[in-house]
């Protein structure tokens, strides 16, 4: 070492370093393995004499050197420089921490706690140039020009492993960025929020943007509050109300290892301090429990995940890799660190300490775990300074994995897999003890066979892949739009509770989704369902009790756009699904009347009838319709059930709309109307979407009559304007939809008529005018409405019209040529319009 300091240029120093065995051997490791660390050692030979002649800490010194240098000179330094400075002192830091790692010199807690330095190092100087060059625009006034970052309301989270001092050698920095509104100094002519937005921008450009001397760190911004609809920078209070509010136990976890790194130090540590009762739980529940547990559970990786493996395996998230280790820490410390203040550290080993000194883990686990953590960190260092990028899978190919066997020192790489297999096989044992009582997120024995991570503000690239496989096509959506799901961004999960029984849900739910005929759409009418609940937390309970009830609303979403959007809109039909008699057969017409009536009852004035209308017969009609997509019932049984109801509706609405139109116009003594139901309502073969084909007749009045009320009319003007009404109610949208579609053109001369015809007129025109094709349509004539009189009346002028003698050869002619105008109105060779088409339907009728 001495002789190396003594040489006088470093051209003599690597000729020197290269004739040593020592020094041979370091230098091949690097340009052997390191495509990285070469070409940085080719740059920064001072850090490879440094640390040869002085040892890893003055290298490191050197690095950090640079960084101070500059944060003496900040205020004439400009942002190019400062770029510049960032990017050289990471270039130096890195070689000499990778330096003292290959040649075993740092143990790993020192290692994680040098790139953490450097890292906070760096972000400090980039916060205090940036709030250095507001000062000089005259938009911020420092507390000390020499420190402008202290009360300065800008507030740097660091989370994850910057927050808990174990950075990874090319790990993304994760940040949750702030401002106190109270304590900023801003003076400009925007605000705050714009203010502190703009610093945001700039900071993550400065520290990540790459430049011809490449960057300085990546920065990640997601583990923000609901990072999909809130800006990079927020309000302190802000964040404070989300977190008490609309808090997950992972944003919990994440919090533990929160630490303020550089802006307002002081600031900072004030949030955190108000954050604690969030984070540290005193008392758990065990729905919070279990949630805390659906952490680790949702994760299930499909790459070297599921199964032990080397070849591929995820270091990280694989199963007994380095996130089990850290969950197995975080998920106890949530449980008992609220009562437990020596349980609140944000290192992993540390926590391992604290648990066993707490008496929650045993001494030997937490030993394998720690060491386990060690090896594992440092196979996941190896890989990362390979070309400095966040990698965390083994190579895949024998020849790769040899060579990265070698990098770590191994003489081969079945020695490597033998070591590494053990410390996985190992974790996973422990971990699997931790939660052996922990029910599974999926329903009985099978498994998702991937990954179904929602925490985070990201989407997981296994995530992803899983979802696709389970039949999306867009997958991307789907995570995007479960993640809003967790924020609390639907009224149905705002609440704790119900975030927490959604946890358990969701891998039950996308699997079920993903059966159906057409899971992205099935899913996309399910998000609407669950953006029109008031509630969550009994829905999802009764999914969560009864998965059953979950696959058949699963098929529901799919199979049925209107069906979906009706229960949508009425959630509350849920509890009808789940009634005993539900797969009984619908009930009888004398039974939905009574039950119509009694719903009408109840109804306040005539606008309120009409709603209470439509919500009961649309709910009926749902219910059919689920019974015949469950085989409940079969077509003709649905037909019937579908008329029934429409049948119902219409006598039962009828009172109430002359009632209505009475107390403007009176009522005409002596007569009244009926309806005449024709088509598939006259023949009770309707179906989901078919119009009501209606017939309105009345009873001939006396003559020279005129109805009773303030506003006096004839019959036939009475007649026909009570008639619209009638088809008014019947078809008005409300705020509780719509009933039916009403045809009136089957009427005696069809549309050039009157809505409504007297009795004689009916009687005359069946007789004498009405084409052969109007006397089929009579063929499924039914009186569904008015006075019992009355509908004996024209039931017998439609029995006495079907029953007269005809002449056959004429009514053939009449019929053939009917059908061939059909045909012609309705061209086309659909293969599916089974109606229309030659063999369909109406051949049929």
């Amino acid at each position: 070492m001495e002789t190396w300091r003594a040489l006088e240029s470093e051209a003599d120093f690597v000729r020197a370093l290269a004739d040593d065995a020592v020094g041979a051997a370091l230098l091949r490791t690097l340009f052997g393995n390191s495509p990285f660390l070469t070409q940085a050692a080719l740059k920064e030979p001072q850090i490879l004499r440094l640390f040869a002649g002085s040892g890893p800490e003055e290298a490191f010194r050197c690095a950090l050197s640079t960084l101070h240098a500059a944060r003496a000179a900040l205020q004439d330094m400009p942002l190019t420089e400062l770029k510049r400075t960032l990017r050289v002192a990471k270039r130096r830091g890195a070689l000499a921490i990778a330096l003292a790692d290959i040649a075993g010199f740092w143990p790993l807690e020192t290692i994680t706690a040098s790139l953490s330095r450097l890292a906070e190092e760096c972000l400090q100087l980039a916060a205090a140039a940036l709030l250095t060059q507001a000062a000089r625009a005259g938009d911020f006034v420092p507390a000390d020009p020499a420190d402008p970052e202290r009360d300065s309301g800008w507030i740097i989270l660091a989370m994850g492993k910057l927050g808990s001092i174990e950075l990874n050698y090319s790990s993304d920095i994760d940040l949750v960025v702030l401002y106190d509104e109270q304590k900023s100094k801003y003076t400009g002519s925007d605000n705050n929020q714009k203010f502190s937005l703009k610093l945001t921008r700039e900071l993550v450009r400065i520290i990540e943007e790459r430049t011809g001397d490449g960057y300085a760190f990546r920065t990640d911004l997601r583990l923000r509050p609901d990072p999909g609809v809130t800006q990079l920078a927020m309000s302190a209070s802000a964040a404070e109300g989300y977190y008490e509010s609309l808090g997950q136990n992972w944003e919990r976890a994440a919090m533990i290892k929160a630490r303020p790194v550089a802006g307002d130090i002081a600031a900072g540590e004030s949030f955190l301090k108000h954050l604690r009762p969030f984070v540290w739980r005193k008392y758990l529940d065990f729905a919070a429990i279990q949630d805390i547990h659906s952490i680790k559970r949702q994760i299930h990786s499909h790459r070297g995940g599921g199964r032990i493996a080397v070849a591929g395996h995820n270091v990280k998230l694989g199963r007994g890799g380095i996130r089990e280790i850290e969950f197995f820490c975080q998920t106890q410390q949530l449980i008992w660190g609220g009562r437990d203040p020596d349980l609140r550290m944000r290192g992993t080993e540390a926590a391992l300490r604290g648990l066993v000194d707490a008496g929650h883990v045993d001494a030997q686990t937490a030993e394998d775990l720690a060491e386990a953590y060690r090896f594992l960190r440092r196979v996941e260092h190896r890989l990362q300074m390979i070309d400095d990028r966040q990698i965390h899978s083994l190579p895949e190919s024998d020849e790769q994995l040899s060579a990265f066997a070698t990098f770590l020192g191994y003489p081969d790489a079945g020695t490597f897999s033998r070591d590494f297999v053990a410390r996985l096989e190992r974790v996973q044992g422990h971990y699997a003890e931790l939660f052996e009582d922990a029910p599974s997120l999926s329903s009985g024995d099978e498994e998702i066979g991937g990954s179904l991570v929602f925490t985070g503000g990201d989407d997981d690239p296994e995530t992803l892949a899983t979802i696709e496989n389970l039949g999306f096509s867009n997958p991307r959506t789907v995570s995007q739009t479960i993640r809003g799901w967790h924020h609390g961004r639907y009224r149905a999960t705002r609440s704790t509770r119900s975030r927490e029984l959604l946890t358990e849900l969701v891998p039950t739910l996308i699997r079920a989704l993903g059966r159906t005929a057409q899971p992205d759409a099935a899913f996309a009418r399910f998000d609407e369902f669950l953006s029109h609940l008031p509630a969550g937390v009994q829905i999802f309970s009764l999914f969560y009790s009864n998965p059953n009830i979950l696959e058949l609303v699963a098929d529901l979403m799919s199979g049925s756009p209107r069906i979906a959007g009706h229960l949508s809109r009425r959630p509350a039909l849920m509890e009808a699904l789940l009634d005993q008699g539900f797969s009984e057969p619908p009930p009888l017409l004398e039974e939905l009347e009574h039950e119509l009536a009694s719903t009408l009852a109840l109804a306040e004035h005539y606008e309120a009838a009409l709603d209470r209308t439509r919500r009961w017969a649309n709910d009926r009609r749902f219910l059919v319709a689920v019974q015949l997509l469950r085989g409940h019932v079969d077509a003709v049984e649905a037909g019937r059930a579908l008329s029934d109801i429409a049948e119902a509706t219409i006598a039962g609405l009828l009172p109430h709309v002359e009632a209505d139109f009475a107390r403007r116009h009176g009522r005409i003594a002596g007569t009244s109307l009926a309806v005449v139901a024709l088509g598939k309502l006259g023949s009770r073969t309707l179906s989901a979407t078919s119009d009501l084909d209606l017939v309105f007749v009345y009873g001939d009045p006396p003559a020279d009559i005129s109805s009773d009320g303030d506003r006096p009319l004839t019959p036939g003007h009475y007649f026909n304007r009570l008639t619209q009404a009638v088809v008014t109610a019947l078809t008005a949208l409300t705020a509780e939809g719509a009933l039916y579609d009403i045809d009136t053109r089957l009427r005696p001369s069809g549309g050039k008529g009157p809505l409504a015809c007297s009795l004689t007129h009916f009687r005359s025109y069946q007789s004498h005018n009405a084409w052969t094709w109007e006397h089929q349509a009579l063929t499924r004539a039914r009186l569904i409405a008015g006075p019992e009189p009355l509908r004996k009346s024209i039931g017998d002028v439609v029995r006495d019209v079907l029953i007269r003698p005809r002449e056959a050869g004429g009514l053939a002619r009449d019929i053939v040529a009917m059908r061939a105008r059909m045909r012609r109105e309705h061209r086309g060779d659909d293969p599916w319009d089974i109606k229309n088409r030659k063999g369909g339907l109406i051949d049929l009728e």
